[in-house]
């Protein structure tokens, strides 16, 4: 299914689309993968470097709507009935008196997420290893508002949908698509799904698949459950799960607010999009037969999905034409400048400072702060246009390799951070893959953009600014559950002269 044609006989402009790749690339979004099909064909497929076809990401809470996807198969098999009460299937998990609207609250209602409330982070909640019996017996009575009256997103609902694929199929989540989906499209093999702190599937999150995987689900959904003229799913779930089944202007994100289907969103020109924090995003276009589909990580960015999707639609599908357009020698050779060396995102700034020289070994001595760090010292290689940070933090001494206005990929030096199973520490030397970059600037101020790019993203910016014998630091972060240990200020003193 990935044969590939030009944009033009996909009736999309070349022009349009090196417009598109150019806007994300000048608005600095942390890109990963374009994808884009007519039909079952690829018009579009562009990777930022290091990433590529085969590389599995992270779809956050795009696994949301593969659970739904899961839970229509199992009420096609007639293993539970969508208006029946979500406790009916769990009586084992419920410890504690319940609130009487979450008693009648049922499976269709948490498909819209029209619950009667979040029941908050199980990150902060480690006393529960299960979050199934996190989400019924976490007290949360002030607020409990009668399910299917407002919309608002309840990834714990999606969570605990998992589990009663798992518990109703007798296999994991991944598993139980696998066999009834995933094998028959020919993709998805060597796909996997994390696991929470008890071993159930991360079904509302950890979904880990590569971006055509993506596209070959995405054209399965919007087939309403065929593929190669075969039927693997009934039709009738599938058009409602991707209609317009309740309300959700309750939502902040403007480019959101289309409706809600099961656990899929709508869009722009009478589409729907399954979505995932940080801009992992599927957009289906029935009307137009267009898929598109891209991987990222633009936690922290508050611009990105209007960017991202509304770049897509007001530039790329603006210059959409249901025939094929003629063949623009000038559009293509414009769209291979603005592809040929996608490279993901750096810290941008001077090439060198004169300060290099003095900051070059010096050692700066951190006064008691909330990051913990006690020490730290920047080394450059002899030409300026590389380095390390050596810094000592409550785990010891760590290093952290840099580019100057490039990348630099190794492994982030901080032990502990969750590997297989979510919200669990690590005790065997895992370390996340990163990519860290240095600026200048300002003469006497650095940038270290640090990018976590593994089976868990993340990005954070590191800022130290210099006067004198001073030093003040800033770090901030977007990861889940992760670089807490890099959030906030220190200040520091210099202890050693060059060439002193």
């Amino acid at each position: 299914m990935f044969e590939k044609i030009t944009p033009e006989a996909a009736g999309i402009s070349s022009k349009a689309l090196a417009k598109y790749i150019n806007v994300l690339n000048k608005r600095g979004m942390q890109m990963h993968s374009v994808l884009m099909m007519k039909g079952d064909k690829l018009f579009a497929e562009y990777y930022w470097a290091p990433f590529n076809k085969d590389f599995c990401h992270r779809m956050y809470s795009q696994t949301k709507s593969y659970t739904s996807i899961a839970i229509g198969l199992l009420e096609e098999e007639g293993k539970l009935h969508l208006d029946d009460p979500i406790i009916k299937y769990f009586p084992e998990k419920i410890y504690n008196i319940i609130p009487e609207n979450l008693k009648k609250q049922t499976v269709r209602e948490m498909l819209t997420m029209t619950t009667v409330s979040e029941c908050g982070s199980w990150f902060e909640n480690t006393s529960y290893s299960d979050r199934t019996v996190f989400y019924f017996n976490h007290n949360r009575y002030e607020g409990c508002r009668a399910a299917g009256t407002i919309w608002e997103y309840d990834s714990a609902g999606s969570q605990v949908l998992s589990s009663l694929v798992e518990k109703l199929s007798g296999m994991s989540t991944f598993d139980y698509l696998n066999e009834k989906i995933f094998k028959h499209l020919g993709t998805f093999k060597t796909a996997t799904m994390l696991k929470t702190r008890n071993g159930d599937s991360w079904g509302d999150s950890a979904l880990i698949c590569t971006p055509r995987d993506m596209m070959s689900f995405a054209r399965f959904v919007m087939n309403f459950g065929t593929w190669n003229g075969k039927r693997l799913m009934n039709e009738k779930y599938l058009r409602l799960a991707t209609s317009k089944v309740v309300d959700n202007t309750e939502y902040s994100e403007s480019i959101w607010r289309y409706g809600y289907g099961y656990q899929i969103w709508r869009t722009d020109l009478n589409g729907f999009a399954f979505y995932g924090m940080g801009s992992q995003f599927t957009i289906c276009l029935p009307d137009h037969d267009i898929i598109f589909v891209c991987t990222a990580d633009t936690q922290g960015n508050a611009s990105a999905a209007q960017c991202i999707l509304g770049g897509f639609f007001d530039i790329v599908m603006d210059s959409y034409s249901e025939k094929p357009l003629a063949e623009d020698i000038a559009a293509k050779e414009a769209l291979t400048e603005a592809t040929k060396d996608l490279k993901l995102i750096s810290a941008k700034g001077s090439e060198d400072s004169p300060f290099r020289a003095q900051l070059d070994g010096a050692e700066y001595r951190c006064s008691k702060n909330p990051i913990g760090i006690s020490r730290f010292s920047f080394h450059f290689s002899p030409d300026g246009k590389a380095g390390e940070l050596h810094y000592t933090n409550e785990q010891g001494d760590k290093i952290l390799p840099f580019g100057i206005n490039h990348n630099v990929f190794g492994k982030f030096p901080q032990l502990g951070y969750s590997n297989d199973f979510g919200g669990l520490r690590t005790t065997d030397g895992f370390m996340y893959d990163d990519a860290v970059s240095f600026a200048w600037l300002q003469d006497n101020k650095i940038r270290l953009s640090v990018q976590i790019i593994d089976r868990y993203f993340g990005n954070a910016d590191w800022i130290f600014a210099f006067k004198g014998d001073d030093a003040t630091v800033r770090m901030t972060k977007c990861a889940e559950d992760f670089l807490n240990e890099y959030d906030g200020y220190a200040t520091a003193k210099r202890q050693i002269y060059k060439n002193n």
